[in-house]
């Protein structure tokens, strides 16, 4: 099994391919098998990466370490380690805010393009911010519920994330990744987006292209407020995906490789 030392916390990582690296970075309380349809599908003409973050999938369960700024850095680390020198950063959901932390930490001297799947400048309402997914309400109900049905809470998000007519193959998916992040980490990156998280002047700050994907079935989150987020970007590109729900790169993995493939070669 491929592994990875970052920071102290043994990675599984996935590599395939050559030519352009693309490392693919999953969301909360899932997994690189989120990314199968891209690792293999288009490991033709790049070289593609997929990495588990600590505490998920089948990566190190370390006690410590459970936070977005963390996770950026464990990335940094890979991206050293592999000799990358320029890398396309495609971030779904809480991987796009990773990618966002990255810069907001590294820069973008190693970033040729990035990419945002599914993913709002900050999920939580705010005062002077019409968008957002959560109510702080929200996310303590989700703490409890982690802490009191952790499968039920997950059962309850397959249903949003999925478009109307799932698969029980993506389901099951679903259940399976979220159910190999122990709940202890599962309240912790929650107990996070409680307090911190904003990322719209990062956003504004980026200065390499950038492809923003939504799915059209808004379950999960709102095409809107995916838009903003181009819209906050200098050079972006919006593209919606009318079969989807959040989980775009499963539902809809033929249509994303050849929109990702077009973008990369219009870079």
């Amino acid at each position: 099994m491929p592994v990875i030392q970052c920071n102290g916390a043994d990675l599984y990582y996935e590599e395939f391919g050559e030519g352009q690296p693309i490392i693919f970075l999953h969301g909360a309380t899932a997994g690189l098998r989120y990314f199968e349809p891209q690792l293999t599908g288009l490991a033709d003409d790049y070289r593609t990466f997929g990495l588990d973050f600590r505490g998920h999938g089948r990566s190190e369960k370390t006690d410590l370490g459970h936070t977005l700024q963390q996770y950026a850095r464990d990335v940094q680390s890979f991206i050293e380690q592999f000799e990358i020198d320029t890398v396309i950063l495609v971030g779904w959901s809480m991987g796009a805010i990773v990618s966002w932390e990255y810069v907001r930490q590294f820069g973008t001297d190693r970033v040729r393009a990035m990419v945002d799947i599914d993913m709002e400048p900050s999920p939580i309402k705010r005062d002077d911010y019409e968008y957002g997914s959560y109510e702080r309400d929200d996310l303590e109900q989700a703490i409890n519920q982690i802490q009191t049905d952790p499968l039920g809470l997950l059962d309850e998000q397959a249903t949003a994330m999925l478009n109307e007519k799932p698969s029980r193959e993506l389901r099951n998916l679903i259940l399976d990744e979220g159910s190999r992040t122990p709940p202890a980490i599962q309240g912790t990156l929650m107990f996070g987006l409680l307090y911190l998280h904003d990322y719209r002047d990062v956003l504004r700050s980026i200065d390499v292209p950038t492809l923003v994907c939504a799915g059209a079935d808004e379950k999960w989150r709102s095409v809107k407020s995916v838009e903003h987020a181009a819209e906050l970007l200098p050079d972006s590109r919006f593209e919606l995906f009318e079969d989807s729900g959040h989980c775009i790169t499963i539902e809809e993995p033929e249509r994303f490789n050849r929109i990702l493939s077009e973008f990369i070669s219009s870079l």
